[in-house]
């Protein structure tokens, strides 16, 4: 039960987009179709899902303090936290091109849709800070997998709900200072407003 109120809260609540603003590159740049948002959203999701688990196992078994004592005791001293971010960084790398040469694979259209923006979820700020913020919570890896794909999940809603409005907007009358990325701003700051209304709400 706490590993559905984790994933729920992560997609709604605490959303990598409306309440931390991480992942706000892409999620601006790819929302401009709902077909690119989806193949995107849904690479995120799989990042995500992925990624935070292998990287609670690593800071777990390999990088914190004494998490080597299962190779003995006279390792039990090592502390390689300061390797932190280099592995999480690695580690999402790995999955990102494990997901880029999938959807290449799948769907060339898609993978020529996405461009630069799918190679880039590796440098994607709310990969990396779903697995930081895992660790500065001290979730078990089951919380830590619910965390990850909840997040992944509040990113997709984020990104297909902005896609879905700014397709629209096509047919709207916008003043012509507001056009492209200034009502895209606007719609995004409302949306986090509307995110907000979670915030009271107790799991």
């Amino acid at each position: 039960m706490e590993a559905f109120n984790i994933f729920i809260k992560s997609a709604f609540i605490d959303n990598m987009v409306f309440a931390y603003f991480l992942g706000m590159c892409s999620f601006l740049a790819v929302s401009k179709k709902v077909s690119t948002a989806l193949g995107l959203g849904a690479a995120v999701i799989f990042v995500l899902t992925m990624t935070v688990p292998i990287n609670w196992l690593l800071q777990e078994y390999v990088l914190k303090e004494g998490a080597l004592v299962w190779l003995g005791e006279d390792f039990a001293s090592i502390d390689l936290s300061f390797l932190t971010f280099i592995m999480f960084i690695a580690i999402i790398a790995a999955m990102v091109q494990l997901v880029e040469m999938i959807i290449e694979k799948v769907s060339p259209a898609l993978y020529g849709s996405l461009g630069i923006f799918l190679p880039l979820i590796a440098v994607n700020c709310a990969i990396l800070g779903a697995s930081l913020f895992m660790v500065q919570r001290d979730y078990t890896i089951i919380e830590a997998t619910a965390y990850g794909s909840g997040s992944g999940f509040g990113w997709f809603l984020a990104i297909i709900a902005l896609a879905a409005i700014r397709e629209k907007l096509k047919y709207s009358h916008v003043p012509n200072g507001l056009k492209g990325l200034g009502i895209t701003m606007i719609l995004t700051g409302l949306m986090g407003i509307a995110f907000k209304s979670f915030i009271g709400i107790v799991l």
